[in-house]
């Protein structure tokens, strides 16, 4: 009889140690999930916190109760990446969401031993992030929006909506890796392309890099710089300056009532077009890897997942402000028609 008090306490404490179905739950203490993000907070950062919570709660895990969160941000200042990534390893965190190419090449470059996880990563395999996307072989995967045919679709997209455009701009910036001897970018080389193949004439305006003196880019001067060449309409690349910085570069765009063409994941930032894969698609797949990663499987032996949808939005403020008028028929294939 004096045994079965001895009896329920051992099975309390073996209770409290075995975890459930899930890689999180039932910890002693929620699990550290540290983000490192290129931008800052703002509205792209909110929308991004509420679908990870959500997401997280569909596969049956809490904040609070089974993870916490914490984001640290470059606020476009990318130098600052690598010392905010071993900031997150000084805190032992468990796994770090790297959001951007360079995010996520900071954390890489910080730590082989804590799995990272990315997204709004271009080309993981050209930014040395993986061997391969199949089988990445190192610390870190996760998700990409991807897409070779994206430079193509969205200059028929723009010859659909002014058949008459002969001159595009394209915003770039020096950060993306694997520039040629003329200081073009694969996605530069590609819009490039795109845009000739439809007998546009191109214009790649590439942004300088930050730096301490001068963190923030001088968009103003890029848009100078369109409006000298004539541009008639000017697409932006999701790269980490422009990602940052997108509210900005769309009112500098109506300002110069210039259509600008976003990608998708980006119709909070007032473009006139967003059209393209979108990095909000991209979210919506980490806490799941984030999962397998925390249960025990090796982020290299994790394949990096291709988001494929091409989201369509026009914005009817942005197109009145700026002289415009969209085909009815264009506007019936949009997935969202924003007032």
């Amino acid at each position: 009889m004096k045994r079965r008090p001895l009896m329920r306490a051992s099975l309390s404490v073996m209770a409290g140690v075995v975890t459930g179905r899930h890689g999180l739950a039932q910890q002693r203490a929620p699990r550290r999930i540290g983000v490192l993000i290129n931008g800052g907070p703002g509205p792209f950062h909110d929308a991004w916190r509420r679908t990870f919570a959500q997401d997280f709660a569909q596969i049956g895990l809490l904040e609070g109760r089974d993870f916490s969160v914490e984001p640290l941000f470059a606020e476009g200042q990318l130098g600052r990446l690598l010392v905010l990534a071993a900031e997150h390893v000084r805190r032992g965190v468990d796994v770090i969401v790297a959001l951007g190419g360079p995010a996520a090449s900071a954390a890489q470059r910080a730590t082989t031993a804590i799995p990272v996880v990315f997204s709004i990563v271009t080309d993981p395999v050209a930014l040395g992030l993986v061997d391969t996307a199949q089988r990445p072989g190192r610390n870190a995967t996760g998700v990409t929006s991807l897409d070779p045919g994206q430079a193509e679709a969205q200059m028929r997209l723009l010859k659909e909506v002014f058949p008459e455009i002969e001159r595009v701009a394209v915003l770039s910036d020096h950060t993306i890796p694997g520039a040629d001897a003329s200081g073009l970018a694969p996605i530069d080389r590609a819009n490039r392309s795109a845009a000739e193949a439809l007998g546009l004439r191109p214009q790649v305006v590439k942004l300088p890099a930050p730096t301490t003196a001068a963190p923030d880019p001088d968009f103003g001067a890029a848009f100078v710089e369109m409006a000298r060449e004539r541009a008639q309409a000017v697409v932006v690349f999701d790269t980490p300056l422009n990602f940052a910085h997108s509210r900005r570069i769309a009112e500098l765009a109506v300002a110069h009532r210039l259509p600008a063409m976003f990608a998708g994941g980006f119709a909070l930032a007032g473009g006139f077009i967003t059209y393209g894969t979108s990095v909000a698609d991209t979210w919506r797949r980490i806490p799941a890897i984030v999962d397998r990663v925390l249960k025990g499987t090796p982020p290299g032996d994790i394949p990096v997942e291709f988001i494929t949808r091409r989201e369509l939005v026009f914005n009817l403020g942005v197109a009145a402000r700026i002289g415009v008028t969209i085909p009815p028929a264009l506007l019936s294939r949009a997935d969202q028609v924003i007032q």
